[in-house]
């Protein structure tokens, strides 16, 4: 169970902001940022009932507006990584769920701002900004994850006569499991096959309301940390033509565009959570007393502090750099995001598990700050691609080059 925690023990150190890979807004975007965040608190033993609040909490202070273009009540003319990894980093060391609220209305919505209609993105991306529609990504399945071509959820043609963009309807039948948001979303950006045997090339995306006929979004997931996740059941649910999200057939191009957004972000959450670890492990070492000194005055105490601090600054490094090479237009940004989305969800891992360790039995104690981070960081290391994935990414790049 998770209760209210206590305010850091130390403000978040902003001088990564120096770095040139930010300029002058994104410094101002945090300045205004870490203050907002140090001082939300929100009682998170219900994780929907958070989540939602969450939502109507970053809604209201503007901070959901980097999520969407501006043409659509966004707050920057196209979706910036560098502000999504320091709005990701920043919410994370105060509260993963509040980073998760924030992530999954940008992952929720990102396929419509690559490629929806202007009707659709006129009705979505505004209430997803002002945190009136919460959004969902619903591509894996008990059997697809991974290997997204091997997702069996079908998208059937109600007849042949039509083309995309006429009237018409599609009928969606199948299962989508761990999906972020489920039971609690107005809406899901839903991947289904509409030619099933064309593998990765056959899928296509569709934008289905929560309340759509034939749609059973009620089957609760209960997992480690408290997010609200869900199974989907598509039971000929039917969506008209106009549900269709860019083109037929296009679907996993979308998703991997999408994805590759975001993927630096996840890296970033997991920085925010190894900066708090870190700032937990020293507060703790400082304050602890035993053989008539202080914890931080062994020598084993230092050494361990020390390695927590390279592994938070090598993540940073790779997550700064990644946001910064897809802000910049360069043409390499998959490889790099994969090393940063890599390289932070492990190293934060360790981090978090050496600070735990540093607080003795203190750190195990249910609610205690490093023993909901340790709970929090495992899924990181799993969605949007585990880390085994990320290997391969990056292996495939280096022995092309």
């Amino acid at each position: 169970m998770h209760v209210a925690t206590p305010p850091a023990p130390c403000p978040p150190s902003t001088a990564h902001l120096a770095l040139p890979f930010f300029d002058d807004a994104h410094r101002a975007l945090a300045e205004g940022l870490v203050p907002w965040a140090a001082a939300q608190e929100v009682d998170e033993t219900d994780d929907r009932a958070a989540c939602r609040d969450w939502v109507k909490r970053l809604g209201a202070g503007g901070w959901l507006r980097y999520c969407v273009p501006a043409d659509h009540g966004g707050a920057l003319p196209a979706l910036d990584s560098r502000a999504l990894v320091l709005l990701r980093e920043t919410l994370a060391y105060h509260s993963p769920l509040a980073d998760f609220a924030f992530a999954m209305q940008g992952l929720g919505s990102g396929a419509i701002t690559l490629a929806g209609s202007p009707a659709q993105q006129a009705h979505y991306l505004r209430g997803v900004a002002r945190g009136e529609l919460i959004a969902a990504f619903a591509l894996s399945e008990p059997d697809a994850g991974s290997d997204v071509g091997a997702m069996k959820t079908i998208a059937t043609r109600a007849n042949n006569t039509w083309t995309s963009g006429q009237n018409g309807s599609y009928s969606l039948t199948g299962t989508k499991t761990w999906i972020s948001n489920g039971g609690i979303a107005d809406f899901y950006c839903v991947f289904a096959k509409t030619e099933p045997a064309g593998g990765t090339r056959g899928i296509s995306a569709f934008i289905v309301d929560a309340n759509t006929p034939g749609l059973d979004d009620s089957r609760h997931i209960h997992v480690m940390a408290p997010h609200p996740l869900a199974t989907l059941q598509f039971t000929d649910c039917t969506v008209p033509a106009t549900a269709l999200l860019g083109e037929e057939n296009g679907g996993f191009k979308l998703a991997m565009r999408t994805l590759d957004i975001f993927r630096a972000s996840v890296a970033a959450a997991a920085l925010g959570m190894a900066r708090r670890a870190l700032a937990e492990a020293v507060h703790h070492a400082r304050q602890r007393r035993m053989f008539g000194q202080t914890l931080a005055d062994f020598q084993l105490t230092q050494a361990k502090i020390g390695e927590m601090a390279a592994l938070v600054d090598s993540a940073a490094l790779l997550t700064y750099r990644a946001a910064w090479l897809r802000d910049t237009g360069q043409a390499r940004v998959t490889s790099e995001a994969a090393m940063a989305k890599m390289t932070a969800t492990e190293n934060a891992q360790r981090v978090i598990d050496m600070a735990l360790q540093l607080h003795g039995g203190r750190g195990v104690e249910l609610g205690s700050k490093v023993e909901s981070l340790y709970r929090d960081i495992r899924s990181l290391r799993i969605y949007e691609g585990a880390t085994e994935v990320q290997q391969l990414i990056i292996g495939k790049a280096a022995l092309q080059e």
